[in-house]
């Protein structure tokens, strides 16, 4: 009896689930936190594979943002290891030049209106920029849970999304628009903590 032959679209839909479930096994095992985080992004990048496999107008405009998502993850995890085995000695005065210090705030505002305005990846970076922006000019001490929470917030908004197009295609307008509002809320989380860290006090 001849088996049957698996066609490529099975084929890998096979591997990507396989692979999300060592992965899943590896978080389980794993108790450094900084490794889970990176583990996590692992799974987020096999999950990228998926929608590929799908092969449809939405898979492929859901692919960029994502990947635009995991590259500011993967930087900012390396910033965090960096910081966590002291491989660079920080400098004690970080960017200190005068423009920093009297440039109006309004900037920052002008910044995070106008990424509002753009929304999606796009609008996401401007805002995320007038963010860092405030951040480097008026030396905030504000801790950064509230940019994690966020964070957290619009990557369940843009699955929402995704999976009210593949079950609910009638309510497509209401997924777009969560989705442009996920994708907006992660690139400016993200992108607002990026080269913020330098080891002291100062976000």
């Amino acid at each position: 009896m001849i088996l049957p032959i698996i066609d490529e679209y099975s084929l890998g839909l096979l591997i990507a689930f396989s692979c999300v479930l060592i992965v899943f096994f590896s978080m389980m095992r794993e108790t450094d936190d900084l490794h889970r985080l990176l583990l996590t992004d692992l799974v987020e990048i096999v999950a990228l594979v998926i929608i590929a496999l799908v092969g449809t107008d939405l898979s492929e405009a859901l692919i960029l943002p994502g990947l635009v998502v995991g590259i500011a993850e993967i930087l900012a995890m390396a910033e965090i290891y960096i910081e966590k085995e002291n491989l660079v000695r920080a400098p004690e005065r970080f960017l200190d030049i005068e423009i920093m210090h009297s440039a109006p705030g309004i900037l920052s505002v002008i910044l995070l209106i106008y990424g509002i305005i753009l929304s999606g990846f796009t609008g996401g970076a401007v805002a995320g920029l007038g963010v860092l922006f405030y951040f480097l000019c008026k030396k905030s001490h504000e801790k950064t849970e509230i940019i994690e929470t966020v964070s957290g917030y619009a990557w369940v908004c843009w699955v929402v999304a995704f999976i009210t197009f593949m079950a609910a295609p009638q309510y497509w307008f209401f997924a777009v628009m969560l989705a442009g509002t996920g994708i907006f809320a992660k690139v400016a989380a993200k992108m607002s903590i990026v080269g913020t860290m330098r080891g002291n006090r100062d976000v």
